[in-house]
């Protein structure tokens, strides 16, 4: 009984820390926004407008849940909770710390990949059961980016599973800091096995990953539909794409989803690349702060910082590009980040064979 009491708790502690991000990720992209484009933000709602966020939830759960008469009322329904529980679930085998994951998984990052592409079957069902042809055109739009991303996504990640050797997220974390049972070679060279901190994360252990890492990043925001990859959502064209029929908190739902997705994608790039819950502060002769600063407080604490300063890239970006015509994200896709990423797959077997 006990531990099914335990699973209860995390799960309803993980989806409280995703609604009070949503929360925050609101209000930081409207401030965001406006200090970007010379723009107020909201000011009038609460101190500095931070009740804004909390009357837009208030608003929401009072408006009517309103199903078009044309619509197939079961995809219509299942579709926004499909979505949200696909992202949802992905936050299972993520490690927050040294022994902190709710579910240590030997499979964690292929559990992680496989259950969050339950999305673009929720969006599918969005744009299909609205039986709207603007939404079926959102939804198409989304499936096809979203697969075709997963392409070079993928051989990012497996270009670091090459140099880690487990899918295991929590094995992945540990060999990136002081606790790592394993050598640890700055760019292949210099042995930082006990230095930790920055120089020994998996970024650094080899210079195509850091390229892989910003293979990963890029398709990370197109799977989260984030411009300048946010045609299935093109407001000039679109209005609202593939959730344009959705109202209150069905329409909440969706909101909720791309939010968390956009936490998760950042936190697993953290995980692969960027140290996971490991320091950024190396030893330095008897001054050990990567061994003062490594344990399970502080791996949460740096795993948010990590985590949210790519969120916080991610809103930038979305402030700054503009967005891309749909040929030129294929052929981005296809000509440019799946050639490199595989490239930088295949150069991981080499280093991994002759270099480590």
């Amino acid at each position: 009984m006990s531990l099914y009491l335990t699973y209860f708790i995390v799960a309803a502690g993980l989806f409280a820390f995703v609604a009070v991000f949503t929360m925050f990720g609101v209000y930081a992209e409207r401030k965001v926004s406006a200090f970007i484009q010379h723009r107020l933000g909201p000011t009038e709602t609460g101190k500095y407008g931070t009740l804004q966020v909390l009357a837009d939830m208030l608003k929401m759960a009072q408006k009517e849940i309103i199903i078009p008469a044309a619509a197939d009322k079961i995809l219509f329904l299942a579709a926004p909770v499909i979505i949200f529980i696909g992202v949802y679930l992905g936050f299972v085998a993520l490690p927050w710390g040294p022994g902190l994951v709710p579910a240590n998984i030997n499979i964690g990052l292929y559990y992680v990949f496989a259950i969050i592409s339950i999305e673009t079957l929720g969006i599918l069902m969005a744009g299909w059961g609205s039986n709207n042809k603007y939404s079926i055109l959102g939804a198409m739009r989304s499936a096809a980016q979203i697969i075709s991303y997963e392409i070079p996504a993928g051989f990012a990640i497996i270009a670091v599973v090459m140099i880690a050797q487990t899918l295991n997220l929590q094995e992945i974390a540990m060999q990136q800091g002081v606790l790592s049972a394993e050598r640890i070679k700055f760019l292949g060279l210099w042995d930082v096995t006990h230095t930790g901190g920055l120089l020994s994360w998996n970024v650094f252990k080899a210079p195509h990953l850091l390229i892989a890492f910003v293979i990963y990043f890029i398709a990370s925001l197109a799977e989260s539909n984030r411009a300048p990859f946010d045609i299935p959502e093109a407001e000039s064209e679109l209005v609202a794409g593939f959730h344009t029929e959705f109202t209150g908190l069905q329409f909440a739902l969706v909101f909720l989803a791309e939010y968390s997705m956009m936490f998760l994608v950042s936190m697993i790039g953290v995980v692969l690349f960027l140290g996971a819950w490991n320091t950024p502060l190396p030893n330095l002769g008897g001054v050990k702060l990567a061994d003062w600063t490594t344990g399970p407080l502080w791996g949460i604490l740096w795993i948010l910082f990590k985590s949210l300063g790519l969120v916080g890239v991610q809103m930038w970006i979305r402030w700054t590009l503009p967005r891309l015509r749909v040929d030129q994200l294929m052929n981005l896709c296809w000509k440019v980040l799946t050639p490199l990423a595989f490239l930088c797959m295949l150069i991981s077997g080499i280093w991994r064979l002759w270099v480590m």
